[in-house]
């Protein structure tokens, strides 16, 4: 199985989705980490030039650590434009992970580089196989992938209809985010929260919500063409409508 996982910007995979994405590890799933910014003004003190060697730096390391292959798209951090270009950029990473599943940002998200992420991947996921649609990788032969929307900071505007256990990888997923260093001064001059903290509470809620003790919360896309006669997240918890 082929999971691709976007993130708007490093940190935002292991921040959301990295419980999710170690379960998938564990499963002998192919994973894929595709960041769409660089992550340019995510410092107080470093040049954006700086900052975004820093923090590609540490989306490779993190990448490493769970053995994902990272795709790095490089687009200016929050300015990301639904374009021809970013849409391009977009399906080529499809195409290279050729997935059976995709996780984004949700498209209702705060920060508009999450939400343009989430807006671009839902509405593209299925010109990843169109032909006429030329990127540098090949059209994908797969049947349209399954999209869910991961959870959103402090789960805020977010009611989740999946949940996966996360409860005995979740010291994994802080080691995961601690490759992304940079970020800790960070939200606590933005957020006042230390990275820790800002992991552990909404894990909890949610486990709280699912009946386990950490859970992180899903959403599935709902468009014509991704039937969900199954689900494809690992041991899923609670239940969901199913269309299409």
């Amino acid at each position: 199985m082929n999971v691709l996982i976007f993130g708007a910007h490093p940190d935002d995979i292991e921040s959301f989705c990295g419980g999710t994405a170690l379960r998938y590890a564990q499963m002998g799933a192919n994973l894929y980490f595709c960041v769409a910014t660089n992550g340019n003004v995510g410092s107080p003190t470093l040049s954006k030039e700086e900052t975004a060697i820093l923090r590609r730096g540490e989306a490779q390391a993190a990448a490493d650590m769970i053995g994902a292959q990272l795709i790095w798209l490089g687009f200016d951090d929050e300015f990301l434009l639904d374009s021809v270009e970013t849409r391009h950029a977009f399906i080529n990473a499809m195409r290279i992970a050729d997935p059976d599943v995709v996780i984004s940002p949700c498209r209702t998200d705060y920060n508009p580089d999450h939400s343009i992420t989430g807006y671009i991947v839902d509405e593209c996921l299925h010109m990843a196989g169109v032909p006429n649609i030329e990127t540098e990788a090949p059209p994908t032969k797969k049947p349209i992938p399954h999209l869910y929307f991961m959870d959103t900071p402090a789960g805020v505007g977010f009611e989740p209809e999946l949940y996966v256990d996360i409860s005995d990888v979740f010291d994994k997923k802080v080691e995961l985010l601690a490759c992304h260093k940079s970020q800790n001064a960070w939200m606590k001059k933005l957020f006042n929260y230390e990275m820790d903290a800002f992991l552990e509470i909404p894990a909890r809620y949610r486990g709280l919500q699912a009946g386990v003790p950490m859970a992180e919360g899903f959403i599935p896309s709902y468009r014509w063409g991704r039937t969900f006669i199954k689900h494809y997240l690992p041991d899923c918890l609670g239940g969901t409508r199913i269309k299409g």
